[in-house]
């Protein structure tokens, strides 16, 4: 576990539309591993300070990585504005950039997102050979084309409700079923039953989930 001596601080990572408000923890183990965590749609109210977001964040941290949330452009005090998806990909990789420099000797590389954020975390992926593992909450392949990720270039979990009122189950398992034929890497899916889209009364299922796959994917680092 981590120590309490490490205080999660306010940063402002340099974006490409002006500033990023961010908050971060940084491990005092060496060669810890690092996360980037990504929050929900800006314009239905998603903010780093997200329930869902925020106890993602502490798991990490509890896990002994060294974790940063980060507003997208216009949210909180981050500059800019909505840029449909486009945008909030490349604030994501301006945030990835300053995390890899503060942590030069990374032993692995997350990424992390919820809803929306999922969305951008895989875009993300897409982009960076570097990412070891994802972890993807409330993904909405029901809204969002993730055609994309065939093939998809590293291993992760998919982590649903099954009363998720936003996205039928059928479209969760057709992401299962794609993601599952390929070969050389191992998405799992894990279906949280008594769950809704925002883990509203399963927050320590989700915790545990998260713990478990962190716990098995650290384990050779």
């Amino acid at each position: 576990m981590t120590s309490k001596d490490n205080k999660i601080v306010e940063i402002f990572i340099p974006g490409p539309a002006g500033r990023l408000e961010a908050k971060y923890y940084k491990s005092k183990k060496n060669t810890s591993p690092i996360c980037l965590i990504l929050h929900p749609h800006p314009q239905y109210g998603g903010t780093m300070n997200n329930k869902v977001v925020v106890e993602t964040f502490q798991t990490f941290m509890n896990n002994d990585f060294s974790v940063c949330r980060v507003n997208f452009r216009g949210v909180g005090k981050s500059d800019g504005e909505f840029d449909n998806g486009q945008g909030e990909l490349a604030d994501a990789a301006a945030a990835l950039d300053w995390l890899e420099k503060e942590n030069f000797d990374n032993s692995q590389c997350w990424i992390s997102g919820f809803s929306f954020g999922s969305l951008i975390a895989m875009q993300l992926l897409m982009r960076r050979p570097e990412i070891n593992r994802f972890v993807a909450i409330s993904p909405q392949p029901n809204v969002y084309d993730f055609s994309f990720l065939t093939p998809c270039p590293t291993s992760g979990i998919i982590i649903s409700g099954k009363k998720d009122e936003l996205v039928p189950f059928e479209s969760i398992d057709e992401l299962n079923k794609r993601l599952s034929s390929q070969k050389g890497i191992k998405v799992q899916f894990d279906v949280i039953p008594d769950a809704n889209h925002f883990f509203s009364s399963a927050g320590e299922k989700l915790t545990k989930s998260l713990n478990k796959y962190i716990a098995k994917e650290t384990e050779l680092y």
